[in-house]
């Protein structure tokens, strides 16, 4: 496959990169390009701003997650649309599993998909340094994947004097620079930015943006770097073809299972494919919110709780008694849920809001969501079922281990102990969630394509719940 692609990454985080990433977003839009973002890693705030600029959705792309192959066949799915993919590189650019190796780093998403790199280099207070920080990128890999930089927080005249001597010296690229600008800044909170849609003026910011960076920027050499990206190879895995074509598969995609989504302010931490691989599956996805909505889609047989911000609206969730009725009655029905993180939380008996105070939530979790001071537990996890988990071993027979990440404050008086999730660099492990009748309960935040057998199991365990309740009817 032949794609023009080009990342933006930095030596660390805060150096600007989803700033700049959406300023050059915000151009080849303006330009009538057809554009492809993707994040790299797990983040779902960064993503949220990509489709705020373009108006369709930003997708993530994680090599913890996902194998060289399969990265490379979602990358394509979406890319092979567009005529340009523009990816998002995490924290500093050879950041990988456990601060330790290069692996599920900017870096290696860039050797996987070989895709050019440019890397945002933050020059305040810098002149000739600059240099030695950009060789050290260059040389720390044999093939580092940097075809040039920005120089952000710097001036046109810095810029002026010193891209002779990276262009000579250490034979890249300078794309231009990103002057320091006033008034332009993404406030954060407890789980990283505030989303998009809390910022009012976003786009004009967004648009503003864009007009200084058309000035400052080389945007034409930035697209023939783009455009001179190798091909690279797209095929699908044939574990998933072989998924696509089992005939238990085909029976989904006849009987097509209604899945309830739960999105809204409180309830937005979603992937963009795991959403496509249900579908793909044959699910057919509703959406409903749980601070609006009075109750859950009538028919619903399968539920989708995901995480967000559940303890920014606990007033409004609790007051909402009519859809925790609701989802408290899909649970007595045995109804499949797959709650993540603030979708565990609303399920609990009660939840702490963010000044400590208590409210009633679902009560399908006997137990109470409550706030900590720090990140309980951070980072990727492979998620398995506890050996003593008979059970639901049966029902999810090859939907383990499934890759997930966790990055929450709250905590629970008790969350689950029906799985077990590993780190994947070092010892370290720990019990958590909660697996019943065909649901799955818990902090850790799935990624579906890691393991697709996993989305389908799912689909089965909705499906024979459709089957029963249409027999019944």
């Amino acid at each position: 496959m032949k794609q023009p692609r080009f990342m933006l990454a930095a030596p660390s985080s805060g150096s600007g990169k989803t700033m700049i990433t959406c300023g050059i977003l915000q151009i080849l839009k303006n330009r009538g390009y057809r554009v492809s973002s993707f994040k790299c890693g797990p983040d779902y705030i960064d993503p949220m701003f990509h489709t705020k600029v373009l108006g369709t959705i930003s997708r993530n792309l994680d090599t913890f997650f996902t194998g060289e192959e399969m990265t490379r066949c979602l990358f394509a799915k979406t890319a092979q649309q567009t005529d340009l993919s523009v990816i998002e590189g995490v924290m500093g650019y050879y950041d990988g599993l456990g601060g330790i190796c290069t692996k599920a780093s900017s870096y290696d998403l860039a050797r996987v998909t070989d895709t050019p790199v440019i890397l945002i280099v933050n020059a305040k207070g810098m002149s000739l340094s600059i240099l030695a920080q950009i060789k050290g990128f260059l040389d720390y890999q044999k093939d580092s994947k940097i075809k040039g930089v920005i120089l952000n927080q710097t001036s046109e005249m810095t810029c002026r004097m010193l891209t002779p001597k990276i262009e000579s010296e250490l034979g890249i690229c300078v794309f231009g620079y990103v002057p320091k600008i006033a008034d332009w800044h993404l406030e954060s909170r407890h789980l990283g930015l505030v989303l998009p849609d809390e910022i009012s003026d976003l786009r004009e910011q967004m648009q503003r943006l864009a007009d200084i960076l058309e000035k400052t920027l080389d945007i034409e050499s930035i697209l023939q770097m783009a455009e001179g990206a190798k091909e690279m190879e797209d095929d699908m895995p044939k574990s998933l073809k072989q998924l696509f074509a089992d005939p238990h598969v085909q029976k989904i995609r006849t009987q097509r299972p209604q899945i309830a989504v739960a999105k809204d302010e409180a309830f937005c931490f979603l992937y963009e494919d795991n959403l496509k691989l249900l579908e793909e599956l044959g699910a057919e996805i509703t959406f409903f919110s749980p601070l609006h909505n009075a109750k859950v889609p009538e028919n619903a047989d399968g539920l989708l709780l995901p995480g967000g911000y559940p303890e920014l609206f606990a007033a409004g969730l609790s007051e909402n008694s009519e859809m925790l009725a609701s989802i408290r009655s899909c649970e007595k029905k045995a109804i499949p849920i797959l709650a993540e993180c603030g979708g565990f939380m609303y399920l609990h008996q009660e939840m702490q809001d963010m000044e400590g105070k208590t409210y009633p939530m679902a009560g399908v979790i006997n137990a109470v969501a409550y706030r900590t001071e720090k990140l309980g537990r951070f980072g990727y996890i492979t998620l398995d079922l506890n050996e003593e988990q008979a059970e639901a071993r049966n029902i999810w027979q090859q939907g383990f281990p499934v890759r997930a990440h966790e990055f929450h404050y709250f905590d629970s008086t008790d969350p689950g102990s029906a799985c077990l999730a590993k780190k994947p660099a070092g010892k370290r492990s720990w019990s958590c969630s909660y697996a019943k009748d065909g649901s799955l309960m818990g902090f850790p935040h799935l990624y579906y394509y890691s393991n697709p057998m996993f989305a389908f199991r799912f689909l089965e365990n909705c499906l024979a719940k459709k089957l029963e309740r249409e027999k019944v009817s």
